[in-house]
């Protein structure tokens, strides 16, 4: 498998043994976190670590029996936490209830995602880690029984669990794993363990409530915008306008530092940051500096031309001829559209968005009197990170404590993106001021350096036989990836994530080609959440319902022929319907006199295979969706009223981007620096989701993202019918 991160594999673990236990309770089975700790523990400490094999830098059992668990991804709503819970509670014999988990530091033991690395994202956790996370239950089920074993006098074969205990038959006896954990300390890992037959789970595949709630509805949760330490000074940054410009001067510089409150004024490369004894006074005084900016006069990362404009680019891309790279190619093009009765073309755009997650980014260092460094900051790879942060501050990575707190949304905002995080301003001004220091984008700041996803112009070509059935379509997307922009160079492949979603449909068509002409973005480029898939499914699904309009076809008569043969998505497009009520195009009259049509689109990102169906009305020339019903097909489960949660905030997401979301530039500016020029979609046009969920037994599947790019071609599909027209752009526009 291709991922789309490489991460270093033996990075130190940044946790003390004393820290740890203070925080785990006395007595508790706490076997290191890199610290050798008794003779079994020390025997292995030299030896590499195979990621998810080694129970004590995950788990700690209190003595009142409540569960500390180290997760290896971050929780950013998206129910990690509570999964992970169920899948090592469930191999332990204890209760998800009784866990407490955090966010792993960075090192080995978590680079679990297919044993190879660590990210929180591509909705890789729970199905990369699924398989390591039950063995590691199980193997600290196996450690605690063998400790339960010497404390009874009885052999191990004769200990069975309930619960949070091991419990001795035909004695009666029984001990809690609360009991048990001091003896546990020394007990070597067996090297196999049996795991549950899946009919006997009592948590896996159930409705388990959410480990996050509480904490989060009563104001206790921690986010990177609520850490403090002592001594902490506070700090509000002003960006250049455009990047790539630098500090001419600052006029009223003296002015500046003369306000209320302010510590220090600095010029960092390409903004002016000012640090004070509280934020809003970092802030107010950061945003009265006068600032001159001129333009670089070197080479500088992907600079905003100040000429640069949205409504020019989408043109550019649409007429841009240049090298086509096939990533995809299957039967005879020529002969398909040589024998075509009829052929269909049109170019579909996509636009740039943002990531609008609710917390700005934020970032707090502190250098140590010790040489260390610890940093507070959101991210969804720590070890990118700490690799990064090694590079920037100079110090020895195991130097360096990164701490990661909760997640106030991401999307895919929190990976390394050159400019477009804080944590080196942070950096550098703690080292500049000698104490530690807390930096807040405002929302404006966010807004002006968040990286977007990438806009794309995909031109179509489609053949259809005289039945009116497609035989041949060709895709040709003109764009840049995101992986390929991060990195600001054309990969020596292509970036498999500007095309996901082109690629990989499986309709079958006698002839099919999907190629990029590579064009380089002026602004920078972040995945964003669903990745490809959550443009290119729009393009590709709007665009099969025009053949279908072009041939006379029904569009789901349409799909049921094109997936002739394949079981697994014949099912989960019917049940889609079945979920609906039936299928019904329209336009048709509903009960409440609105004119309304329906739409219909799949998709298969990140393993999962998704069906939906929206129904759509148009009043005083807003297009309002009143249901989505969706079927998703993850393979197996873990947690339903996760995966239901998760396709409602997908639906919620593509719902915004294709009726609402548009980052517009014009002069080389952004036009909207908060959420008064950037609209998200509102709760009162949030339509009624409804959710089936299939377990067809295929692989497991991921869950955050899938929900989201069969949604955006539903609704686009259902104007379209009900308006007599075809719409090609997001955000959808011209219905009127």
């Amino acid at each position: 498998m291709n991922l789309p991160f490489q991460t270093p594999v033996n990075d130190p673990v940044n946790v003390s043994r004393r820290g740890f236990i203070a925080g785990a309770g006395v007595g508790a089975l706490v076997l290191g976190f890199g610290v050798p700790m008794g003779a079994a523990r020390a025997q292995g400490a030299a030896a590499k670590v195979v990621p998810g094999t080694r129970v004590p830098a995950f788990l700690a059992i209190r003595p009142d029996n409540t569960i500390l668990f180290q997760s290896p991804f971050a929780e950013g709503g998206q129910g990690v936490w509570t999964a992970m819970a169920q899948i090592v509670g469930e191999e332990l014999d204890a209760d998800p209830a009784s866990f407490t988990v955090e966010n792993a530091p960075p090192g080995p033991d978590y680079q679990v995602v297919f044993g190879q690395m660590r990210i929180t994202g591509g909705s890789f956790s729970v199905r990369s880690s699924y398989a390591t996370m039950r063995k590691l239950g199980a193997t600290a089920r196996a450690m605690l029984v063998q400790a339960a074993a010497q404390k009874m006098g009885v052999p191990a074969g004769e200990l069975t669990t309930q619960p949070g205990r091991v419990i001795h038959k035909a004695s009666g006896k029984a001990m809690t794993y609360g009991e048990l954990a001091p003896a546990a300390l020394d007990m070597p890992a067996p090297a196999n363990v049996a795991l549950k037959d899946p009919k006997d789970f009592r948590w896996i595949g159930k409705r388990q409530a959410r480990l996050d709630v509480r904490a989060k509805s009563t104001g206790k949760a921690q986010f990177s915008i609520d850490m403090k330490v002592d001594g902490m000074l506070h700090a509000a940054v002003q960006h250049a306008p455009r990047l790539g410009q630098t500090v001419g001067k600052i006029r009223n510089e003296a002015e500046v530092k003369a306000m209320k409150g302010v510590h220090s004024v600095h010029v960092l490369p390409g903004a002016v940051a000012v640090v004070a004894e509280r934020f809003w006074h970092a802030r107010r005084a950061v945003e009265a500096a006068q600032v001159d900016w001129a333009e670089a006069t070197g080479e500088t990362y992907r600079p905003m031309p100040a000429d640069f404009s949205t409504e020019a680019f989408a043109q550019y891309l649409a007429n841009y001829q240049g090298k086509e790279e096939v990533a995809e190619t299957a039967g005879d093009m020529a002969a398909g559209f040589a024998g075509a009765a009829s052929t269909v073309s049109a170019t579909y755009h996509s636009q740039f968005v943002n990531h609008a997650q609710l917390e700005p980014p934020s970032a707090l260092a502190r250098y140590n009197a010790d040489g260390t460094l610890d940093m507070w900051f959101p991210n969804q790879a720590p070890e990118m990170f700490l690799a990064e942060i090694a590079k920037a501050s100079g110090l020895a990575p195991d130097k360096i404590h990164i701490h990661s707190p909760l997640l106030g949304g991401f999307f895919g905002r929190h990976f390394i993106y050159p400019h477009g995080t804080p944590w080196p301003q942070a950096l550098e001004l703690a080292k500049r001021v000698g104490r530690p220091v807390k930096l807040i984008w405002t929302r404006e700041e966010e807004f002006l350096r968040d990286p977007l996803r990438p806009m794309a112009a995909v031109r179509f070509r489609g053949a259809l036989d005289a039945k009116g059935m497609p035989i041949a379509i060709e895709a040709i997307s003109v764009t840049e990836g995101p992986t390929e922009g991060i990195a600001d160079k054309r990969a020596a492949k292509l970036d498999d994530a500007a095309l996901e979603g082109l690629t990989g449909k499986k309709y079958a068509l006698p002839a099919k080609r999907i190629a990029q002409v590579f064009v380089k973005s002026p602004t920078t480029l972040a995945y964003w959440r669903s990745v490809g898939n959550s443009m290119n499914d729009f393009f590709y699904e709007t665009f099969l319902d025009e053949m279908a309009d072009k041939g006379g076809q029904d569009p789901y008569a349409l799909r049921l022929k094109l997936l002739e043969g394949n079981v697994r998505l014949t099912n989960l497009i019917k049940a889609a319907v079945d979920l609906s009520g039936g299928w019904k195009a329209g336009p048709f009259t509903a009960p409440d006199g609105s004119k309304r049509a329906r739409g219909i689109a799949m998709a298969s990102p990140f393993g999962t295979e998704t069906a939906a169906i929206a129904e759509v009305s148009i009043a005083d020339g807003q297009i309002k969706v009143h249901d989505v019903w969706q079927a998703i097909d993850p393979g197996s489960i873990v947690n339903p009223a996760i995966i239901e949660a998760q396709v409602n905030s997908a639906v919620a997401l593509g719902l915004s981007e294709v009726l609402i979301e548009e980052a517009v530039y014009k002069d080389g500016l952004r036009a909207a620096r908060n959420f008064d020029g950037y609209p998200i979609l509102t709760p009162d046009r949030m339509p009624r989701v409804h959710v089936r969920i299939v377990e067809s037994g295929a692989p497991m599947g991921g869950i955050g993202e899938p929900g989201l790019p069969a949604v955006p071609p539903a609704v686009a599909n259902a104007v379209s019918r009900l308006v007599g027209k075809r719409l090609r752009k997001m955000p959808l526009a011209g219905f009127a």
